[in-house]
């Protein structure tokens, strides 16, 4: 529950730890996000990016017991107090207001929760963004310490182990945090795709629930920091493809009539939180589903009609109208959903298309892609722009919502490559068997060829692109990427232009 204080601000408060709150019960009404103007002298002014905000404790000497400053809100030095707040500005009578909230426990850090906002969705040309895998679902080929001295595959059997809250716990707390996301805007990564389980909306044993109050704090620290949010709801009841990413490895039963109901169920649940209008500013959109398979247990068909069921769902369940509502193609590759998205989007321009399809683009995933040399990865990924993705003519908007650097090729001395994982010439280093830290300089340079134009193809023919994973193995990990110097340091920046124009 919101409400609104008024207050003139005075030298008292930064000398004393008195601030004022209005009792409600045995409640308190304490002012959030305020910033002391010292801050404002030390360079904490708007920025073209957004709004910038200190990051340490916030309060001057003495003042203690009240949030971290955050947010995304206005400040406003027009030449009267030592104080000021997001969201309002402060006006020239000398008082202020701050939203304020009921807070039984003040000392709570203000940082830790998504704060409110009424603002709207206002989306970068293109989204570059990073994909925050194996965080709140587990796969255990990016997660091995967690599922060290364990027996499991997977997050279904890890949460039936041992000491499995406790380990998840100190593995949510630590895997992605604020610094990561301020890392990550510095690079110019504008997005980011954060992957949840359907088991952590409803109680469904023996999964453990608890990663929706860090998905919360994740976007807080992306508001705080000007990135844009996907929620995707990465593991579906019944397992949509049978994979571990799903959360349960194994048996397809996700198109039985339950759990697609359920599936609905939880989205809407999903919507109403992440979907409101509280968190336009920052949540952009919500994915229906990760990679259902089209095969076996699905019908490509039935898959459809459910995602019209389930964009209606969402956007009944949301008071944000700008948010977008996306779907991962099934395999079949945007083409195979232009006729849904026309059903769906209407005569909606690209621009305000609240539709979109997820394609996600890998090349060393299928035994085909082990027989072409680095350069052959390069023009495969040039070509994506028309075998791939979707004309500028099309009214669906297209994101790669997953693709990786990571290719099956070996290096020579001279820079040239060759197919797989064996070669023959001294000095020649293959990816899939050399530890990424002992790469040599063709082997780098080969990969961040390729990486560039997978980004220069997404910049020019995508809504935008989320590469897989923030952390992972090899070529796999933007974090091994910036390390290693696979990529620039701004995301844009590119060693290797023009690879795509000719």
């Amino acid at each position: 529950m919101l409400s609104r204080v008024a207050w003139s601000p005075s030298a008292t408060y930064e000398s004393t730890s008195t601030f004022p709150t209005l009792s409600v019960g045995s409640q308190h009404i304490a002012p959030t996000g305020i910033v002391p103007s010292g801050y404002l002298a030390s360079g904490f002014y708007p920025t073209a990016s957004g709004y910038a905000w200190p990051t340490g404790t916030g309060f001057p000497s003495g003042v203690t017991g009240y949030p971290q400053p955050t947010g995304t809100g206005q400040i406003n030095a027009t030449a009267f107090s030592s104080w000021w707040t997001s969201y309002r500005q402060a006006s020239s009578s000398q008082s202020l207001y701050s939203t304020a909230s009921y807070n039984s426990t003040p000392s709570v850090s203000a940082s830790s929760t998504a704060a409110a906002s009424t603002g709207s969705t206002v989306l970068p040309d293109v989204l570059r963004g990073i994909n925050i895998g194996g965080w709140l679902i587990l796969e255990s080929w990016m997660n091995w310490d967690v599922f060290a001295n364990t027996d499991a595959k997977d997050q279904y059997s890890f949460d039936s182990c041992d000491g499995a809250k406790d380990k998840l716990e100190q593995h949510w707390s630590s895997y992605f945090t604020e610094s990561d996301v301020e890392g990550l805007a510095a690079a110019g990564i504008n997005a980011v795709r954060i992957p949840i389980g359907f088991w952590s909306y409803v109680e469904t044993a023996p999964y453990l629930m608890g990663a929706d109050a860090y998905l919360e704090k994740a976007i807080g620290w992306c508001r705080n920091h000007g990135i844009k949010v996907l929620v995707d709801c990465h593991g579906s009841p019944g397992s949509q493809n049978g994979f571990d990413n799903s959360g349960h490895s194994g048996n397809v039963a996700w198109q039985q009539d339950d759990n697609l109901e359920q599936s609905i169920s939880i989205l809407e649940t999903i919507a109403k939180k992440y979907g409101a209008q509280e968190y336009a500013d920052v949540v952009f959109g919500i994915q229906l589903v990760n990679e259902p398979i089209s095969w076996d247990q699905n019908n490509i068909d039935m898959t459809k009609e459910w995602a019209k069921k389930a964009y209606t769902a969402v956007k009944s369940a949301s008071t944000n109208q700008d948010l977008a509502v996306i779907m991962h193609d099934g395999f079949m590759g945007p083409s195979d959903w232009e006729e849904v998205g026309s059903a769906i989007n209407g005569d909606a321009s690209l621009a305000d298309a609240k539709f979109w399809i997820d394609t996600h683009l890998y090349q060393n995933q299928v035994a085909a892609d082990s027989l072409l040399t680095q350069d052959q990865h390069i023009e495969k990924a040039c070509n994506w722009s028309s075998s791939e993705l979707l004309p500028s003519s099309s009214s669906l908007p297209v994101i790669v919502g997953e693709f990786s650097a990571a290719t099956n090729i070996c290096a020579n001395p001279d820079g040239s490559t060759v197919a797989g994982s064996v070669c023959w010439i001294d000095g020649c280093q293959c990816s899939a068997n050399v530890d990424i830290e002992n790469w040599n300089q063709p082997l780098i340079e080969a990969t961040r060829k390729f990486l560039e134009a997978e980004l220069d193809t997404f910049e020019a023919h995508a809504r935008g692109y989320f590469m897989w994973n923030f952390k992972g193995p090899g070529a796999w990990g933007y974090q091994n990427a910036m390390k290693y110097g696979l990529i620039g340091d701004k995301i844009t920046d590119r060693k290797y232009p023009g690879q795509c124009s000719s």
